[in-house]
């Protein structure tokens, strides 16, 4: 079941512009070597690639996967030897300890995919409460201007790690897409073209409809009157 499940993840994510994902060692579905790409003009780390590495337990995906950076970053929630702090990595079940929820740990129906996506969204929008790196957390906190020259250090040296011939994406068009409940997004989407003139335009309608349905019985009423045959048999 793993590996057939890596296989598809593998698969899929291959055809992606913002990641780069193939097996370590060419075989071994179980460890990955990724890139991932910030392509986000409003992001401290815009225009990085970012070279990780994930390894997956042999009962995948009832068990998370690990991740770790190979060239660290400096971050609130990447621990110095380039591991990350992130609930959806944490195994599932309530931990009391960390204050997290069962909602926010791993769950079977996690994904490589919402892995990744996690994690770029942590890098922009760091969990500074509870930090894995304190000095950078302090200095986000309290000096956001050198924490940004740092962001930029680490987007420089990471470039050094993009693939020979690889072009990294430059616009917002190649960047990972935003996430939405699909039904979500048809009902609310449904729901505002109601709110702005939806029902005035159905009052109209009806109106409208109204006034065909008058027109039409009168125009009936005016042909019978004006035939001598009756009705009944003019309709047949």
């Amino acid at each position: 079941m793993a590996k057939t499940r890596l296989m598809n993840e593998l698969q899929a994510l291959q055809k992606e512009k913002w990641c780069t994902v193939e097996p370590c060692d060419g075989s071994n579905i179980f460890k990955w070597t990724v890139g991932l790409m910030v392509v986000n003009s409003d992001s401290y780390y815009d225009g990085g690639y970012f070279k990780a590495q994930m390894s997956f337990p042999s009962n995948y995906p009832m068990s998370p996967p690990s991740f770790k950076f190979l060239r660290p970053i400096y971050h609130p929630n990447i621990y110095p030897d380039g591991r990350i702090c992130i609930s959806i990595l944490h195994p599932a079940g309530e931990d009391e300890m960390s204050g997290e929820s069962a909602t926010e740990r791993w769950t079977s129906v996690q994904s490589v995919e919402s892995v990744l996506r996690s994690i770029l969204l942590l890098m922009d929008d760091p969990e500074v409460s509870s930090p894995a790196n304190v000095d950078a957390g302090v200095l986000y906190r309290n000096d956001r201007a050198a924490y940004i020259d740092k962001a930029h250090e680490d987007v420089e040296k990471s470039k050094t790690d993009i693939p020979e011939g690889f072009v990294l994406p430059t616009t917002l068009v190649d960047a990972p897409p935003q996430k939405f409940n699909d039904d979500d997004g048809f009902w609310n989407e449904s729901d505002g073209e109601d709110d702005f003139g939806g029902s005035d335009s159905s009052g109209e309608d009806a109106e409208m409809n109204d006034d065909f349905d008058e027109d039409e019985d009168a125009d009936g009423d005016q042909e019978f009157e004006d035939s001598d045959e009756d009705p009944a048999v003019a309709k047949e």
